[in-house]
């Protein structure tokens, strides 16, 4: 696992893969919470309002991940650049 995690394109299709399901979780919480609460059991909107906190929860982690993949793609970069020279 720590292979898959070592190479900076994984991590950044991965992150782009929990921004997408992060931003789905948070629009379809605020959704299901706020806009068809009437709708819904106590159960049912406790899901939907754990949504709406785990949601921008992903987004953040996404973020995160695809700056650290970034910075490492950007730093092979310069060493690549740094040895051909």
């Amino acid at each position: 696992m720590s292979h898959y995690f070592s190479c900076p394109n994984n991590v950044l299709r991965l992150s782009s893969h929990v921004l997408i399901v992060g931003t789905l979780m948070t629009l379809a919480g605020i959704l299901f919470a706020y806009l068809l609460d009437l709708q819904l059991s106590i159960p049912q909107q406790v899901v939907a309002h754990g949504g709406v906190i785990l949601g921008p929860t992903l987004i953040k982690i996404g973020y995160v991940m695809r700056l650290l993949a970034q910075y490492a793609m950007r730093k092979a970069e310069r060493l690549a650049t740094c040895v051909a020279a």
